[in-house]
């Protein structure tokens, strides 16, 4: 009762430390009390609508040169947006960084999203690590909290795997690649991996959508890495094979020796309020490139309907590194025995933090 009690007093400062049976340190960041002093709505606005608006920006571009435009401005319109297709970003540039740090915090501000990380000393600065981030929802926003520009974990190299489709799309993917995206490609997340980045990924990639419900938190598990757009389809039935044939972040970080960290999203999927696509259009679409059309929607107060997220609170919680031994060539059955062990680490992680994040009764189902 007493380190329940200290705990409960602590946490409302934004941040405390948490010594359990197994004799890790918890520490928890609030994002609200982080950078709270420093935002306001407004620019909690301006941030979201930098970061989520992009696609927004190219699509209402794209119509109005099309239907309000002579034909050769709308070309000289193609053209630009093409330019931006190709031309070369430079990740490490003053501007993007400032414009990242921006998004980041306002961002963590304007939802808020708490990270919980149970053992802080599990991490070590000097190695690198495979975050395997559940659940996909819509948009995992909340993946902000671990992003190298947040600042909360004590990792100094972090990349998040996203579509290849992302990296082709107009001021997107300038944005993202200075938030800290990065290509999911095979070749990429091993490099990535080799050069002392930890990555994080969705596993169950944009699939998930069609399986989401607002009352459980539906995983599908593969190796479809990436940032899909696409909401909830009725009627879709899950497949289950994927769960025992899509394996491939686990092999590789058997193959890098890299340790796996499972990680939670809890309250991700209550963010948009009014969600849109054609299902199976959409699946065929997914299947093909990874991607899949929405519309999202919030809602403000006054019931007006909006293209920002609802200000729903995210806990992220990112449980132990299950060290991993390297292993160039491992069999299918020895990542299988790996895969065991992260999907039971997930499912410890989400019954050890439902009631505190808020849902006691929420269940979750690995597909």
């Amino acid at each position: 009762m007493v380190v329940e009690a200290e705990a409960e007093a602590a946490e409302v400062q934004g941040q405390r430390w948490h010594s359990d049976g197994g004799g890790g340190e918890e520490k928890v960041f609030r994002g609200r009390d982080e950078f709270g002093k420093s935002s306001n709505t407004f620019k909690q606005i301006v941030a979201l609508a930098i970061w989520l608006g992009a696609i927004h920006f190219n699509a209402a571009l794209l119509l109005f040169a099309l239907f309000f435009l002579p034909f050769s401005k709308a070309l000289s319109v193609f053209g630009f947006l093409l330019i931006f297709m190709v031309i070369p970003i430079n990740e490490k540039s003053k501007f993007g960084r400032k414009l990242s740090r921006y998004i980041c915090k306002h961002a963590s501000s304007y939802f808020p999203v708490t990270l919980h990380v149970e053992d802080i000393k599990a991490f070590d600065p000097n190695r690198a690590y495979v975050f395997g981030y559940e659940p996909h929802s819509v948009l995992p926003i909340g993946v902000s909290a671990l992003a190298h520009h947040t600042g909360f974990m004590p990792l100094p190299k972090i990349k998040v795997l996203a579509s290849s489709a992302v990296f082709y799309t107009p001021f997107l993917r300038h944005i993202w690649t200075w938030l800290g995206l990065t290509p999911a490609t095979r070749k990429n997340f091993i490099s990535q991996l080799k050069a002392g980045y930890s990555c994080i990924l969705i596993p169950g990639g944009v699939q998930e959508t069609f399986l989401m419900e607002h009352g459980s938190e539906d995983l599908y598990l593969s190796t479809l890495f990436g940032l899909g757009y696409c909401s909830r389809a009725a009627n879709i039935d899950p497949v289950i094979a994927f769960l025992k044939a899509r394996r491939g972040f686990v092999r590789a970080a058997m193959e890098t020796g890299q340790p796996l960290v499972p990680v939670f999203c809890f309250g991700q999927n209550f963010l948009p309020s009014a969600l849109s696509c054609v299902s199976l259009a959409n699946e065929e679409l997914v299947t093909l490139t990874n991607i899949c059309v929405l519309e999202v929607e919030g809602k403000w107060r006054d019931g007006t309907i909006s293209p920002i997220p609802f200000r729903h609170p995210m806990h992220v919680v990112v449980g132990r590194p299950i060290e991993v031994v390297k292993n160039p060539e491992p069999t299918t059955e020895e990542v299988a025995k790996i895969q065991s062990q992260f999907i039971e680490a997930l499912e410890e992680l989400f019954e050890r933090h439902k009631a505190r994040a808020g849902y006691p009764n929420l269940e979750l189902r690995i597909l």
